[in-house]
Formats: structure tokens, C-alpha cells, sequence
């Protein structure tokens, strides 16, 4: 492996010599802190720049776990520094409402994150199963617009959920959001019933209509999309079966869909992680995918969408869910890895994820989305430790390993360090992103100044 000196970068993304005279050792990348301020800057770890990649969107967490007690989204110029409050939450305590995670349009001037139900307070605070999608118009701040319905009193409502969305990923269209799911009805049901569990699952939401959720119940909202959880989840998955009791880190598959191995289109599906069980019973993590139809609002074989005060919400008609990896066999079996979200190719033909390799290195494997052999596409002599990233035009990939930024070239199979961070005060480097034109990556640094540490946002452009 080459290792870069310094923040210079040779020969950082080859995508540009197609159109451009300039010779691969000009080609130089630096890292700059583009925030200062004494408080938190955390990106999420997809989506964070404006469609016209001016602006990088964040929340003022300081600590990962702390979205409930978290009351501001803002964004910042990339260019100038400058910053834009986007949203303020009412009545913040340190049990809610909170917001965090957010992420922006690919197609519009819109960011969307998850916002705590309003009424939270000491008894009933911030949760896996209270929170929503909220999406604020840029050039409207502070007015917020409540994606997915919410309605945890019976009747329940079709397109309406019953718990809490979270991590909402964009289709490339800007049409779609995909989301990880815990039901709240359930969760409370698990508590009077232990054969009961508060399984994880994905999600999504479509624009089909407006969800209209009847009463004035505070923990309730009406929805502008129509919201259907699509992953099958069951308590006790069947060893050595395909079930899971865990689904969760979707992503998107291609800007379009991908090819299925018959030759046709499949426009809109989710790559994600399931948990399942071996023969021996043994968990392990491994590549779903789910395909999905246009229309959500038909109701599958296992239940209502909106489920019934005993289950949870049906997967609608038309969705069909498929294992792509089997690893029981493997030295080192199952997703493994630091958490991860799915990551894919713009053409959807490559699915990206993390597994050990025969030495126990943390490496970057891929799979199709039609199954088959798995691909190793890293041989690297560290484990990555962040998220992956993928450049717009499918040839690179970004990740983190100690404290440092590396590129692997998916075609050459080579890596590069891209930054040098010794003797900076900085650690915990996270949510690396690419811009949309493929030219910047953005990430997290979490930086010292004085007695104490803030998460910063830095750019390698």
C-alpha cells in the first residue's frame, strides 16, 4: 500500500483524467476544518451536502448517543463558513423531544431527520419507539413538516406507523425514504407477554397520498407520505433458515434500481442487514435484499400495513425479501465489522459491505443483488473502522482507519492514505461522505480545544 505524505493526495480520483488534460501526480487533495465553534457538528453518515454541494447539513450533537436532548439542525457553507440555523425544537429537555441524524434531498432544497415525539418528559422520554421523520424546507426554516403518520391508539391507520422511524436515507430521485423501524405497540406488548419482542425493521415511505391520522392524541401526527414497513421479522427464527429477528443499516441499491438476472429493471430495492441463525443456532449477520413495488398501499398474506393490537405492521403485496449471502461456513462468518450501513454501486450491481477476512482483518467485500460469489475487494493490512462511502461514479471508495481517510480504487484494487493526522488533537473520525459531484469528502473529526473535544466537520477536497 502507498502512503501519502501530509494531506497531499497523488492521483486521488482518476475520474476526472476522461476529461481533463492533467496529469494524475498535479492532482492534489487537502484537508481543512470547515467548523470551529465550541459545540457539536455531527453529520450523518450518508446524504450530509446540498444537492448543488454548497452546503453540509449537521446536527449540534457532541456525543453519538445524545439525539434526545439535542434541539438544533443547521447547515454550513462550504466555501465560506458561514452557518444557517434550519430548525429548533420546542420545549427541549434533556428526555426530548430531540433531533439528530439528518440528511439532505439529492433533488431538493430539503432535509429531513428524526425528531422525538413532542410531548417527552421524564416518563416518557425520547426512544427507539418515539420519534418521526421531520423535513424542513430550507428556504422555510423552522416550520416542520411531519413525513411519516404516527398513530398508536386503535384503530390503527394504513400508511400511519406505530413507533418510531429513524436513519432516512433518500432515494436518488428524492422520491422515496427509506428508514430503520421499532414499534411501539409491540414493545409495550413485550411487556405483558415475553414470547413478545421489539424486533428491528426497515422501512419505507412513498409519495401516495397524504396519511390523514385521525383524534388530537399528543403522541399522534398526520403524515405527507404513505409509510409501510417491508422487511418479514419473527421472534425465533428457524436455524439454518432464511428468517431474521433483525433488519436493519438499508441503503438504497443503484441511482435506479439494478438489473435482475433475467434481464429486466427493478427500479426501486434496499439492500440491508438481517440477523439470522445458523445450524447450530448461532446468530449471524448477513445481506438482505428486498424489492420492492411502486404501489404500498395493498395488503400483503401476513396482516393489515397497519397491524393490529397483537402484531406488528404487514409487509405490503408485491415485496419480496431475499438472502444474497451464506457464510456459515466461512473461517470468519457473517457481516463483521465496525456498524455499517449498505453502501452499493450507482449502477446497482454491486452490493458493499464489511466482513473479516481469513486473518481477522475488517475488510470491504461485495456481492450482486442477484447472489452469487462474494468479492473481496480490499487486501489491506488494517481493519476499517468507519462507514464506507462511495463516489458518484461507482470507481472509488472511502472509509476510515485510524484516525486516517483512505481511497481504494475498486478497479485497480489499490488504497491510498489520504490524510496525515499525527500531531493533531483530534479522534473519534466518523460519517465520512462524498459531495455529489465526486470533488470533496466531508467527515467528522472530533477535535480538542481547551479543557474539552467537539465533533467538527472537515473537508478533503
Amino acid at each position: 500500500m502507498k502512503r501519502l505524505t501530509g494531506f497531499a493526495v497523488v492521483g486521488l480520483l482518476m475520474m476526472q483524467t476522461a476529461c481533463s488534460n492533467e496529469k494524475e501526480s498535479d492532482m492534489k487533495y487537502t484537508e481543512r476544518q470547515l467548523t470551529t465553534d465550541a459545540s457539536g457538528h455531527t453529520i450523518h453518515q450518508i446524504q450530509c451536502f446540498s444537492p448543488d454541494d454548497r452546503w453540509i447539513v449537521y446536527d449540534t450533537r457532541n456525543d453519538d448517543g445524545k439525539i434526545g436532548s439535542t434541539k438544533s439542525i443547521a447547515m454550513v457553507n462550504v466555501e465560506t463558513g458561514e452557518i444557517r440555523d434550519l430548525y429548533h425544537t420546542q420545549n427541549q429537555t434533556e428526555y426530548g423531544p430531540g433531533v439528530g441524524a439528518v440528511t439532505f434531498s439529492p433533488a431538493r432544497e430539503q432535509v429531513l431527520f428524526i425528531h422525538g415525539i413532542r410531548n417527552s418528559d421524564r416518563e416518557k422520554p425520547y426512544a427507539m419507539t418515539r420519534r418521526t421523520g421531520v423535513m424542513v424546507n430550507v428556504n422555510e426554516p423552522y416550520i416542520p413538516v411531519f413525513l411519516d403518520g404516527r398513530n398508536i391508539v386503535p384503530p390503527f391507520t394504513p400508511g400511519a406507523l406505530r413507533g418510531g422511524t429513524h436513519a432516512h436515507t433518500w432515494s436518488r430521485d428524492g422520491a422515496w425514504v427509506s428508514f430503520t423501524y421499532n414499534d411501539y405497540i409491540m414493545e409495550q406488548l413485550a411487556t405483558l407477554d415475553t414470547s413478545v419482542k421489539d424486533l428491528r425493521m426497515v422501512g419505507v415511505m412513498a409519495p401516495l397520498g397524504k396519511v390523514e391520522v385521525p383524534g388530537n392524541n399528543p403522541e399522534n401526527n398526520t403524515g405527507e407520505m404513505f409509510a409501510a414497513v417491508v422487511t418479514k421479522v419473527t421472534e425465533n427464527p428457524v436455524w439454518g433458515s432464511d428468517e431474521i429477528d433483525k433488519a436493519c443499516e438499508e441503503n438504497w441499491i443503484g441511482n435506479d434500481g439494478y438489473t435482475k438476472a433475467d434481464g429486466t429493471s427493478q427500479k426501486r430495492a434496499l439492500a440491508f442487514l438481517g440477523d439470522v441463525r445458523d445450524k447450530n443456532g448461532n446468530k449471524l449477520t448477513e445481506v438482505f435484499v428486498v424489492d420492492l413495488p411502486e404501489d404500498l398501499t395493498v395488503k400483503g398474506d401476513d396482516g393489515p400495513l397497519q397491524g393490529t393490537e397483537t402484531t406488528r405492521p404487514g409487509v405490503p403485496a408485491g415485496v419480496i425479501q431475499r438472502r444474497i449471502t451464506f457464510t456459515d461456513s466461512e473461517i470468519n462468518p457473517g457481516v463483521q465489522g465496525p456498524r455499517h450501513w449498505m453502501r452499493t454501486s450507482p449502477d446497482g450491481s454491486k452490493i458493499y459491505f464489511l466482513r473479516k477476512d481469513s486473518n481477522g482483518v475488517v475488510q470491504i467485500y461485495s456481492v450482486s443483488p442477484n447472489g452469487g460469489d462474494i468479492i473481496q475487494e480490499t487486501s489491506n493490512q488494517f481493519s476499517v473502522e468507519t462507514c464506507l462511502s462511495v463516489h458518484p461514479n461507482g470507481r472509488f471508495i472511502a472509509y476510515g482507519s485510524n484516525q486516517e481517510v483512505y481511497l481504494t480504487d475498486l478497479e485497480q484494487h489499490t488504497t491510498k492514505q489520504l490524510t496525515d493526522s499525527k500531531g493533531k488533537d483530534s479522534d473519534a473520525l466518523c460519517a465520512i461522505n462524498w459531495s455529489n459531484d465526486g470533488k470533496k469528502l466531508a467527515y467528522n473529526r472530533r477535535i480538542r480545544q481547551g479543557e474539552n473535544a467537539y465533533y467538527q466537520i472537515c473537508i478533503l477536497e
